[in-house]
């Protein structure tokens, strides 16, 4: 497969006041190394945590960000062996790209995400916003043949960041989950997915009301509260005594506060959505001894996960809102983001079609 010198990238460029915008390149494709594979990107799915990183909220970056790459294997590198990947094999390029497969977190069930030597895309590896990527062999992500290339990419951060919750969440199906910003893209997946796996769904978000709640009640939640406005008293009159487990997937201190208040005995916050470091949650020690609450944190998922979630995409159980777009589009997405409840996917040269990249 003949691959080209050049291909199109967003660069991203920050100015002195720290704001930043995103300027379309051409510059060299990236060489790989040995154990490396070269992909040529059909898509890449726009995360708000892209724009995080180029805000410099969590420290420096690569100039090229993205994180939910689809596309296939064009070119293997010296020591990787045909028998175990091959040129035009699908593949994604999700947030984590290589783990050192060695540390305690690594060596446990459902660990290798918080591996402390992990690369991460946009960090220490370019990201997906270009038509070229370089994966680590060992840590390829196979993708099924018969699902969208634009159904795929927002399932590589925010549809496994919403399924690992639920996963980590260990409630039991029939009760009721909380979904707090759950008309946001990584919200609406969670109501999508705890839905499908059997939950009873409340989702809370705040802003544009009537378009939410229609929104949220069609994706499957029995019950739609305006977070200004919903308190403990509403939810317990709803469930009787809580929800059993509440996923914050909002980012602010208020909806971790209220989330708090709104689990049931015995039941857990789950730690999704990133406030500001300064937004702070308090809360005493006997929500813990009294009540038995569990706060845990839940951030993307395993490559298990990955394909997990992607299978929920697969038989029709869970179908991302996507709105497509363009490399050239993404500063106008930055400065919108938020406002829309679905997931940007930009679409790479003529590469991506409504349907499996190449099936």
């Amino acid at each position: 497969m003949t691959v080209p010198s050049t291909h199109k990238v967003a660069f991203l460029v920050r100015h002195e006041d720290r704001t930043y915008h995103f300027e379309t390149k051409t510059v060299a494709v990236p060489e790989i190394s040995p154990r490396d594979l070269l992909v040529r990107l059909s898509v890449t799915g726009v995360c708000g945590s892209d724009f995080h990183l180029a805000a410099g909220h969590l420290g420096p970056t690569c100039d090229i960000l993205g994180h939910e790459g689809v596309g296939r294997v064009v070119k293997l590198g010296s020591a990787v062996d045909p028998a175990f990947v091959s040129v035009g094999t699908r593949v994604g390029l999700g947030w984590v790209r290589d783990v050192c497969e060695e540390c305690y977190c690594c060596m446990s069930p459902g660990g290798e995400g918080r591996c402390m030597a992990k690369l991460c895309s946009g960090l220490r590896r370019d990201g997906t916003f270009a038509e070229y990527a370089v994966v680590p062999s060992r840590y390829v992500i196979r993708i099924p043949e018969d699902v969208p290339d634009d159904l795929v990419a927002p399932i590589l951060c925010g549809g496994v960041t919403a399924y690992k919750a639920i996963k980590v969440s260990e409630t039991v199906p029939g009760r009721w989950m909380l979904i707090s910003g759950a008309g946001g893209g990584v919200g609406a997946l969670g109501v999508q997915y705890a839905k499908s796996m059997g939950y009873r769904v409340i989702a809370v978000d705040l802003g544009d009301v009537d378009r939410k709640r229609e929104y949220c009640l069609k994706l499957g939640a029995e019950a739609y509260f305006d977070a200004r406005e919903v308190d403990a008293a509403k939810i317990q009159a709803l469930t009787g005594d809580g929800a059993a487990a509440v996923l914050v997937m909002a980012n602010t201190g208020k909806a971790y506060q209220a989330a708090l208040e709104f689990v049931a005995p015995l039941g857990t916050v789950v730690c999704v959505g990133i406030p500001a470091y300064e937004d702070k949650v308090s809360f005493h020690p006997t929500l813990g001894i009294n009540k038995g609450v569990r706060i845990i944190g839940s951030a993307v998922g395993t490559r298990q996960d990955i394909w997990e979630a992607i299978e929920f995409v697969q038989r029709g159980a869970v179908k991302p809102a996507v709105e497509t777009a363009s490399l050239d589009d993404l500063t106008e997405i930055a400065k919108n983001f938020g406002k829309t409840s679905g997931k940007f996917v930009i679409r790479l040269g003529n590469e991506a079609t409504g349907q499996a990249n190449g099936a």
